[in-house]
Parts: structure tokens; sequence; C-alpha cells
């Protein structure tokens, strides 16, 4: 007679790891959270960036009011904003830097435009926005301080 075959009575251990099915769940549920948060998450940025440039523009107004109070007038065109930090030629009483941490540029990394006399008021300062070109729409719109 053949002997029974004898049972453990420990139970088995199951494999480590996941199988190829949960996986492809959690990778799903991953992508459809991404696809809900990253369209808010890009449009808040947006929003700060604008933020960040009229806060910009704002130093700039109020520098050039101190600029003008000490010089006389307004810089012109030619000396740009960089005479906030570095007197231009012919400019007497000037007082400066009126800018503490030297002349930034905009939340896209180009230079803030400058014009005096402005055709929007006394003087314009404006950045072109994420696209850098004149004009546009939504968040390449123009950005100044009219």
């Amino acid at each position: 007679m053949d002997p029974l075959p004898t049972f453990s009575t420990k139970p088995r251990r199951a494999a480590k790891g996941f199988t190829l099915l949960e996986l492809l769940v959690v990778m799903v549920i991953i992508g459809l959270l991404a696809a809900y948060v990253g369209p808010q998450y890009f449009g808040v940025v947006s929003k700060s960036e604008v933020k960040a440039a009229r806060a910009q523009i704002d130093a700039f107004d109020k520098a050039l009011v101190a600029y003008r109070l000490d010089v006389g007038a307004f810089p012109p065109t030619q000396a740009g904003l960089a005479a906030l930090i570095e007197a231009p030629a012919g400019a007497r009483n000037w007082s400066g830097p009126y800018l503490s941490k030297g002349l930034p540029k905009d939340p896209w990394g180009q230079p803030y435009q400058y014009a005096f006399p402005g055709k929007h008021g006394a003087y314009d300062i404006w950045s072109h926005g994420r696209d850098g070109r004149p004009g546009g729409q939504g968040d390449d719109v123009d950005i100044g301080n009219w």
C-alpha cells in the first residue's frame, strides 16, 4: 500500500509583488487624477505670472515717481528703466538706485518695455506677456500700467 500524501498545516506563502492587472488599474487611476488636476494647476500658474508682472510694474511706477521727484522728469525712452539703476547722462540730483534688487525681467524672462511720453499716460511700462510679442489674447495678452 502506498503511503498517503502528507499535507502541511502551514499556510502557503503567497508570491510577492503585484499582478499586471493591479498595476494597470493603478496607472489608470493616476492618469485620471493627472487629467483632472493638471489643467487646474497650470491655470493657477499662469494667473500667478500675470499677478507677478502687475506687481513688478507697480514697483516700477513707484520707482519712477521717486526718480521724477529727484531729477525733475521721467527718464527718456532711450535711457529706459535702466535709469532707475544707473544715472543716465545729464540726470542732475539722481539719488538712486531706485530699485533695490536690480532691473528684473518679466515672469517669462523678457525685459519690460518703457516709453516716455507714453500713449496711455505720462509714461508706459509693459510686458508682451507669455508669447513675447505685441498683442495677444489670454495668457499672451500684453500687461501694462494702463
